[in-house]
């Protein structure tokens, strides 16, 4: 079983989950660790994000979760050395209905990497907590979560945190909250400022010292199948996320 299995979740879209989950990924792999990026999402954006077609998959996430047995033919490579993706498909979509009568079926993701030695796994979650983001939690060893630089970042936060902790009490007592992490930051926003200064206040630690700024570099990247690394690693946005990458392992120890 990996060490190191970092889940992505936050219930709202549109704050940098699949953004984080592929360049936290593409700068782990690029500082020599083996990772795997697993799409949990059936909009399946970490999979075409990375240049893989989703059409031409004959076995993704959805049938591991099916068949844990399923994981090594459903793993492909990416053109980022030292990066595995386990892909995602729309079908995936139908998941929350044929697990619901399944035995164990909190367990299921948990059970496939099992047998894994990557040195990170990277869980991209839905902007929903049903049983895929469920199956994410439990089997990870902590989670990220990337909250926006506006004025509702605060909003929900609390249910998200207690959300962890409840999984924790209940299913995976291995579970940490590994961070906070501010994205679409706009330093020229005095009300970014005023979300960092009030996050930082009530989670100290806890947030991540790391902030990713908004940046079109990272927007456009994923229009082309590429990681920020791939597509402008000079960007404020590929910086960014090389220092996250550096911040976990750290963390990691």
């Amino acid at each position: 079983m990996p060490r190191n299995i970092i889940t992505i979740f936050n219930q709202k879209g549109g704050v940098g989950k699949t953004t984080t989950a592929i360049n936290l990924a593409a700068y782990l792999a690029k500082s020599s660790k083996q990772v795997l990026l697993i799409d949990i999402d059936p909009q399946s954006n970490a999979t075409s994000g990375l240049g893989v077609d989703i059409n031409s998959l004959e076995t993704s996430v959805y049938e591991v979760l099916l068949n844990p047995e399923l994981l090594n033919k459903a793993i492909v490579s990416t053109s980022t050395k030292n990066l595995s993706l386990l892909p995602a498909k729309h079908a995936l979509s139908a998941a929350e209905v044929d697990l619901v009568n399944l035995p164990a079926r909190e367990t299921k993701l948990r059970t496939a990497l099992a047998g894994t030695e990557y040195d990170y796994v990277i869980i991209d979650c839905p902007p929903a907590l049903g049983l895929l983001t469920i199956n994410a939690l439990v089997a990870a060893t902590s989670v990220v979560i990337p909250v926006q630089a506006e004025y509702y970042a605060m909003e929900g936060l609390g249910q998200l945190l207690s959300i962890v902790q409840r999984v924790r009490e209940t299913i995976n007592p291995n579970l940490e909250l590994l961070g906070v992490l501010l994205t679409m930051y706009d330093s020229r926003n005095s009300l970014a400022e005023q979300v960092e200064s009030e996050l930082h206040k009530h989670l100290g630690d806890k947030l991540l010292e790391t902030v990713i700024p908004r940046n079109v570099r990272l927007a456009e990247a994923p229009s082309f199948g590429r990681t920020i690394i791939e597509h402008d690693k000079w960007s404020k946005g590929a910086r960014a996320y090389k220092q996250l990458a550096k911040e976990i392992i750290d963390h990691a120890g």
